[in-house]
């Protein structure tokens, strides 16, 4: 048995009576909140990404949300029996109509109605130090795009002409021919989709409406940005041709490796080096951080490979307030090119000791006889 569909309206979190701007904008929230680039990996938000998306379609579309109200899912199902034949439900204006949304797909829009086309994404690197990535800074970037033509304000079309709807397809940028069952949309082959063209276009961009250049625009780039981080600039892409919509910049960042820090998520670990005496001892050590230095202690007795943490002494965070840790991984170092007078004391020291000052050895060896003992009976 498969499962429920929930009910629209519940899915976009609006009342029935809603108007066209509170389903949009109960649409945009959604959207932005699952949408899979903002939710990588997890598949319950994609999911529901994929709901909300369904029943923003059909709710946005004045007869096919007529339908819905009055027979809820049972207007959209295979097998209901409505929309067949004349004895059915005939709310859609042709039985394509039901199919917008598929044709729109594989045809690039239904033919009805046409918006301009939307300007090309932009997508550059930057490479930034550790450093900069947790201090946020503002750069000045060179990018070269498609604006709009100086000579004809992005018309496409000589100061004494204008852009004519083309005949062909009634200035939709769209033809249907029927086949079989089905009305089929495709692009104009007059206009090539644009829905006009221009009898005399200008020269200086041969009537496109753009033209290539280099735009000089300022980026802050927040605190705490990541490898592979991605800053989106809305309209800073490619101007559209004939008036529509540009795109967007996306600034992607590129993160130096760092000579002592090793980033992990907002940490950064630091391996710290000591000396024997150091670490049998104890000692007070001043260490490096990513803005300044920090006092360290160190314990008698630490052992090689003991980790200590320095709170909010790490990377800031992109997502949340504050930082976060610096994890310090204590490694002893054993000395090594002893003279003769070092090497004396050592051994004295050695003779001295016996066992009990080092538990750890001590255990080991101690397993070590109990495993063969057992191997022996």
């Amino acid at each position: 048995m498969s499962e429920a569909k929930q009910d629209y309206y519940e899915l976009l979190g609006v009342a029935k009576g809603s108007s066209e701007d509170e389903l949009k904008q109960a649409y945009k929230r959604l959207a932005k909140k699952y949408h899979p680039d903002l939710n990588p990996g997890n598949k319950e938000s994609e999911d529901h990404f994929k709901k909300v998306n369904e029943a923003f379609g059909v709710l946005s579309d004045p007869q096919k949300r007529a339908a819905y109200d009055q027979y809820g899912h049972a207007a959209f199902s295979q097998d209901s029996g409505f929309g067949h034949g004349n004895g059915g439900f005939s709310g859609f204006a042709d039985f394509s109509d039901m199919f917008d949304g598929i044709f729109e797909n594989f045809f690039g829009g239904s033919g009805r109605s046409r918006r301009p086309a939307r300007g090309r994404d932009i997508s550059i690197k930057i490479t930034l130090t550790l450093e900069e990535a947790f201090a946020g800074l503002e750069r000045e970037l060179n990018i070269p795009k498609l604006e709009k033509c100086s000579k004809c304000s992005g018309s496409g079309a000589t100061e004494k002409t204008k852009r004519q709807s083309c005949p062909t397809c009634q200035g939709r940028g769209k033809v249907q021919f029927s086949q079989g069952f089905f009305t089929i949309s495709k692009t104009c082959h007059k206009c090539h989709g644009e829905g006009h063209f221009v009898e005399n276009p200008c020269e200086a961009c041969g009537g496109k409406g753009t033209e290539s250049k280099t735009r000089r625009l300022k980026v802050n780039i927040p605190p705490g940005v990541d490898n592979e981080s991605r800053l989106r600039l809305e309209g800073e892409g490619d101007s559209a041709p004939q008036g529509g919509q540009p795109g967007d910049l996306y600034v992607v960042f590129e993160i130096k490796e760092h000579p002592i820090f090793i980033r992990y998520g907002d940490d950064l670990i630091y391996q710290l080096p000591v000396s024997f005496t150091q670490a049998s001892l104890g000692a007070e050590i001043q260490i490096p951080t990513i803005d300044g230095k920090a006092a360290l202690k160190i314990e008698k007795g630490t052992q090689c490979n003991t980790e200590l943490r320095l709170r909010s002494k790490g990377m800031t965070s992109l997502r949340h307030r504050g930082r976060g840790d610096l994890i310090v991984k204590v490694f002893v170092e054993v000395p090594t090119n002893l003279n003769a007078k070092q090497q004396e004391l050592l051994m004295e020291f050695a003779k001295i000791s016996g066992e009990n000052i080092e538990p750890m050895r001590t255990g080991f060896w101690n397993k070590i006889k109990d495993f063969f003992a057992g191997e022996s009976k």
